[in-house]
């Protein structure tokens, strides 16, 4: 069993869909919890279910595209925590539509969100961690990012940005103690995917049969996403750093 007692976890998005099932994943290994989340009644919800589970959560109200926001809610963690030990950038949005129909306020939106909201935390985060030499930093990027995927040009792009990121980082903070490492979800159901189906006849089009496709021949799910989070936060991956982990039922095997 993975053993994370003692180590506070900020998982951002984590009040639904896959960074919930990281926050209950990861709090059910003994970690502490932040939950970093624009959506507050959910998040808080979420810490709850985390707290009645007989674990320890926090939510904290968060826009990741905003650096103040950012950081008010690492201020807020670390004094109630003391140390932030493992971060966790889950929280992502989209809409799927060619790239010719889309604007550019569209594109702002999703970049804020997917890439700039990590740059955002890890900046925020990470200099403490260095101080301590020690710290584990999981950034969600998608299979989007690896192989492109019909509808997501630009969070592709976003995405694909995040493995760079990651890659650059975790070269810059090994001598710092620190690890950095990629997951790549494959289509999971949440509901941002819900949302995305139900805006959008070419997002349900393109999104209903992909379980025919996937080898395994379902989609997955987030306790599926949260363990291979769970396990880049361990010690078990102390000698890992700077890889990106598809996690996507075999629909991408590069």
């Amino acid at each position: 069993m993975i053993d994370l007692t003692g180590k506070t976890a900020v998982v951002t998005g984590g009040a639904r869909g896959i960074g919930k099932g990281i926050c209950e994943t990861l709090a059910g290994c003994g970690a502490r919890i932040v939950i970093a989340d624009i959506l507050e009644k959910d998040a808080v919800k979420t810490a709850e279910g985390i707290q009645e589970a007989g674990g320890v959560a926090l939510a904290l109200k968060t826009d990741i595209s905003d650096l103040a926001s950012v950081r008010e809610m690492a201020a807020k963690a670390r004094a109630r925590f003391k140390t932030l030990d493992i971060l966790v950038n889950n929280a992502g949005w989209d809409r799927m539509k060619p790239f010719l129909k889309t604007a550019p306020e569209f594109w702002n939106k999703v970049i804020d969100i997917n890439f700039k909201g990590v740059l955002n935390t890890v900046y925020a985060i990470a200099p403490a961690m260095v101080e301590r030499n020690s710290g584990k930093i999981i950034n969600i990027a998608s299979d989007a990012a690896r192989v492109g995927s019909m509808g997501e040009a630009v969070y592709s792009g976003a995405k694909g940005a995040v493995i760079s990121f990651s890659k650059t980082l975790a070269r810059e903070l090994a001598r710092n103690g620190i690890n950095v490492n990629v997951i790549c979800p494959g289509p999971t159901p949440t509901p941002l995917l819900d949302d995305m189906k139900a805006e959008d006849g070419f997002a349900e089009k393109v999104l209903s049969g992909m379980h025919r496709i996937i080898p395994l021949k379902r989609m997955g799910t987030p306790e599926d996403i949260a363990g291979a989070v769970a396990f880049f936060a361990s010690d078990r991956a102390d000698f890992i750093t700077g890889q990106v982990l598809s996690v996507s039922g075999g629909l991408t095997m590069c």
